[in-house]
């Protein structure tokens, strides 16, 4: 077992807060507001409490414990429990080298977006005129000045994902800048990551409270917020909507990364790691409500801003037909020669009775219509945020302050993903460990390379692809393997037995039931379901169609669906792998004592406790095991002061030697 080194009083209460873990992430800002948009608003925030509860809550705490219990990263604390069971660190790490690659693109993306804030005007508010014609430039003039902004003058996207096209130079520099960025920050480890976080904790939710008091001014706010807790009980009927849900408890906790385990490995041995499951668990629920009601006030302004224009252009129709003399019985009650008069209820009432006069030129202006038209993901932030702020007095500086929060939400998404590959490595292979400094700027200059995938003209495609699928089905299946591996292998009441020791208090036993039965079985069907739909539902993607200035649905291509099976299977091996090695190894292992031996018996334990209360009997003299003695506890630890742990001595060598060759501790 790798001792953890000791961190500063400041940094150690940080990480046993588990603050790395409750803070606002970019899935925050706009995964969750998104899947709550789409999935019924109040009904799915009810499915997730749900899921929260019986799923996320038990598997937090899980992760938690194990880490602090065993003080390994993800790939020391399964190897720990069995040899055997190593893969399942190093899918983790696999996970979250995923997960680095296009997050830090959104990084990328936040830094030319805050390069871009510091203009009067800002770039997105006006569509650009075309020189040739001396007319507004036809793809922006057939969609708006934030898309035209987004697609174009950003990404400068192709049509396609077959369409690939050449490195966008501009955002290419962006990620070099943003892996730059996270490289220095991560130089010096947790408690330079740590010390940055402080601040980064506190300015999202600044920003957002700012954001949330502003957009409650605006007219429009309520009906967002009406919209956004308006129940639609039939969703629950849908099994894409259970799928979703259980998904975002997943990515809101961060489990399956190994980050979790990661940081509670540094935690003091009796750290109460039950209170932080909760305490987080709450607070990052809470923190997903805080950016939906910003969100959705923002989309209700949107929305309503819309829907105002739309009675203004219907009242000039209106009214150049009424200058041609038309005499109607029709004709609207209102002052069509001041639209800003005309509310939208009495629009929408006297359309309710006429709309079948008025011809097709005369169009409803509904609300509910434009909240419904929700935007996916990054677009979110980078289309529909920007067409907002752009209406603000002083649009620069709600824009900095924007893509200040968006910057700081992902750099310090990205530290806990990097700390979830670099603590495994460093823990487990001596020689990394030796060379920290030496890991972090590889990895990151890896990160960088491939990162430029998504720098490319169809790069957005890829992000998109990488979100949907190459994090989302491995990360299920790398937890189910830890809950087995938990629940079945190591065996639930041991587990509980060593938290028992830890917290000197037994947590409740409804914890054993949850981890063997409830949420193994949740996980298992949330895989299946997400296996069959991509089985009998071809997977697509949303393009952009440059000509006709809008979105359109594609359908995956053949080799971007084998690319699509290749991440899930790259990501899934390891597993499979390190059980058929190590079973390997031990046999050859076997088959050489059994030489060497001349028929000894050999003792072997696939699994030990992390933890005991058993302390050595300095009195006791030297002999042969016993049965008792094979099932008592063999790891022990005793404090040094109040900050440091160490593990006495073994009983006997033999069991020294065995632990060594077995567990590799």
């Amino acid at each position: 077992m790798t001792e953890k080194p000791s961190l500063d009083t400041e940094d150690r209460a940080w990480l046993g807060e588990g603050q790395s873990e409750s803070q606002l992430t970019p899935g925050n800002v706009w995964r969750f507001p998104y899947l709550c948009h789409q999935n019924g608003g109040g009904s799915f925030m009810l499915l997730y409490v749900f899921l929260l509860v019986i799923v996320g809550v038990p598997l937090f705490f899980m992760e938690l414990a194990a880490g602090q219990c065993i003080r390994q990263g993800s790939i020391g604390v399964w190897k720990h429990i069995s040899p055997k069971l190593a893969g399942i660190g190093y899918s983790s790490c696999m996970v979250c080298f995923y997960v680095a690659l296009y997050y830090n693109v959104i990084i990328a993306w936040s830094l030319f977006y805050l390069g871009n804030s510091f203009q009067f005007p800002l770039p997105w508010e006006h569509c650009p005129l075309d020189v040739a014609t001396n007319s507004t430039v036809k793809e922006c003039a057939a969609s708006s000045p934030t898309s035209y902004f987004w697609f174009r003058k950003a990404l400068n996207i192709t049509n396609s994902i077959d369409d690939s096209g050449e490195l966008n130079p501009i955002m290419t520099g962006c990620l070099l800048a943003a892996w730059t960025i996270v490289s220095l920050a991560m130089i010096k480890g947790i408690k330079s990551s740590a010390k940055v976080m402080y601040f980064s904790t506190v300015f999202p939710y600044m920003v957002l409270f700012i954001f949330l008091i502003r957009g409650l001014m605006l007219d429009g706010a309520i009906d967002g917020i009406t919209y956004m807790f308006y129940p639609k009980l039939e969703i629950w009927a849908s099994v894409q909507v259970w799928r979703q849900a259980a998904t975002q408890v997943f990515f809101a906790l961060g489990l399956g990364y190994g980050s979790v385990i990661a940081y509670s490995s540094y935690n003091p041995i009796n750290n109460n790691c039950h209170r932080d499951a909760l305490m987080v668990s709450c607070i990052n629920f809470m923190t997903s409500v805080l950016a939906s009601l910003v969100v959705f006030v923002v989309l209700g302004f949107r929305a309503k801003n819309i829907a105002l224009r739309c009675v203004a252009k219907n009242l000039g129709l209106l009214s150049s037909m009424v200058s041609h003399g038309s005499e109607e019985h029709w004709w609207p009650w209102f002052n069509m020669s001041d639209p800003s008069s005309v509310s939208l209820p009495e629009y929408r009432e006297w359309y309710s009775h006429y709309s079948p006069s008025v011809g097709p030129n005369i169009t409803d202006c509904s609300l509910e219509e434009e909240m419904n038209k929700g935007i996916e993901g990054t677009g979110l932030a980078f289309i529909a945020f920007t067409e907002v702020m752009a209406l603000f007095p002083a649009s620069p500086f709600w824009s900095t302050l924007f893509f200040l929060m968006l910057l700081n939400l992902g750099l310090s998404t990205m530290f806990g993903t990097m700390q979830g590959i670099l603590t495994p490595l460093m823990d487990n292979f001596s020689l990394l460990g030796r060379h920290r400094t030496a890991l972090t700027v590889s990895s990151c200059a890896l990160g960088f390379l491939i990162g430029m995938l998504f720098t490319q003209r169809s790069g957005n495609y890829f992000v998109t692809m990488f979100d949907d699928y190459s994090a989302t089905l491995p990360l299920v299946i790398v937890v189910i393997f830890e809950t087995i591996s938990v629940a079945w292998v190591y065996g639930t009441d041991r587990f509980l037995d060593d938290i028992e020791v830890m917290l000197k208090w037994r947590p409740p036993v409804i914890y054993k039931y949850l981890w063997k039965y409830v949420c193994l079985l949740a996980m298992v069907s949330l895989l299946a379901a997400s296996l069959l739909r991509m089985v009998f539902k071809r997977p697509t993607y949303t393009a952009w169609n440059q000509d006709t200035g809008s979105e359109m649905t594609l359908e995956y291509p053949g080799w971007a669906l084998g690319m699509i099976v290749m991440l899930i299977v790259f990501a899934s091996l390891p597993v499979p792998i390190g059980y058929i090695h190590s079973t390997w190894k031990n046999r050859q292992l076997r088959h050489t004592r059994s030489e060497e031996g001349a028929g000894q018996e050999v003792h072997r334990e696939l699994y030990t406790k992390c933890n005991s209360t058993e302390q050595l009997d300095s009195s006791s003299h030297r002999r042969a095991p016993s049965e008792e003695d094979e099932a008592r506890p063999r790891t022990v630890f005793q404090p040094m002061g109040s900050e440091q742990y160490r593990l006495l001595p073994q009983q006997l060598e033999e069991e020294e030697e065995d632990e060594e060759q077995d567990t590799g501790v």
